[in-house]
């Protein structure tokens, strides 16, 4: 029973000692990735994606990736060596070499001039860290320079300076608008005044025509009446029209006028002293006429 026992344990300890030969003899290298075999701690060999072997105890393999990583580069496939020993945390190291190259570039630059060449700053970092980074075994793809952040003070001069330009801007643009309102306004007065003045020349006209249609029909119906009193009259009539409206309209404050009965005569001497004085005025060539002769 106890050499019965003693195989048992020789037989899990040897099945034991295989499964573990076996995990360490044998590994899988994935798509897009290398394997760096090191046989007692020394390099020995690259292997490719699939299943791969290694000598128990005395190869230790370790797996590289391939694929572009975040920070935009990747692992040159004929240099695998060189991106697994050169650097021992190509991570942060690649991107402390993108920095040194951004900033041998951006003090050359205006901070202006830093926004605006954002993309031809990548471009040249990139360039730059090509020659540097294949001999370490990388290649990068890209160099993003995704954003500039200036000092806090330079920040705060900026806006100042953005600020007072688009106060600058919008005031122009309100002055601009202005103008454009008040030079409406003008037109807008002209043409009024232009159409005011040919409505009153209408009116005016439209009178003229009553006035010498009236005369023509007064002349026909008393014979022997002049063009002169048939002017009085209707001008008289016309006075009085416009006493009444004015007399009859509210708010009209109180008006005194001679109730003699000589007063509607005078009323006509003087319509026809004005009407005469107007047409001297209208047109200066017009003869003066004539004062009758003083009483006897």
């Amino acid at each position: 029973m106890q050499i019965g026992g003693f195989v048992l344990v020789f037989i899990a300890f040897l099945a034991i000692f295989v499964l573990v030969t076996v995990l360490k003899t044998l590994f899988t290298v994935r798509t897009a990735s290398a394997g760096v075999v090191e046989r007692f701690g020394k390099f020995n060999r690259i292997v490719r994606p699939g299943l791969q072997m290694l000598i128990p105890f005395a190869e230790q393999a370790f797996i590289v990736d391939l694929q572009v990583k975040q920070a935009q580069f990747q692992v040159l496939d004929d240099k695998i060596f060189d991106a697994f020993y050169r650097l021992s945390s190509p991570q942060k190291q690649i991107e402390s070499f993108v920095f040194n190259s951004i900033l041998g570039h951006v003090p050359k630059l205006t901070l202006d001039e830093t926004f605006d060449q954002m993309s031809g700053i990548s471009i040249a970092v990139k360039n730059e860290l090509d020659a540097t980074m294949s001999g370490f075994g990388f290649n990068i793809l890209t160099a993003l320079v995704t954003d500039i952040i200036p000092d806090s003070k330079v920040k705060t001069a900026m806006n100042d300076i953005n600020a007072a330009q688009r106060s600058q801007v919008a005031a122009m643009a309100r002055g601009e608008a202005d103008k454009i309102l008040k030079v409406k306004q003008a037109e807008a007065e002209a043409e009024s005044k232009a159409l005011q003045g040919k409505g009153i020349a209408a009116e005016r006209q439209a009178i003229i025509d009553g006035l010498s249609a009236s005369i023509e029909h007064f002349q026909q119906g008393v014979k022997g009446a002049t063009s002169e009193d048939v002017m009085a009259l209707v001008l008289l009539t016309q006075y009085f029209d416009t006493l009444r409206d004015i007399g009859t309209r509210g708010g009209t404050n109180t008006l005194f006028l001679p109730n003699n009965p000589g007063a509607a005569a005078d009323f006509q001497t003087q319509i026809l002293a004005g009407l005469r004085s107007g047409i001297r005025h209208d047109n200066p060539l017009a003869p003066t006429p004539v004062p009758p002769p003083p009483n006897q």
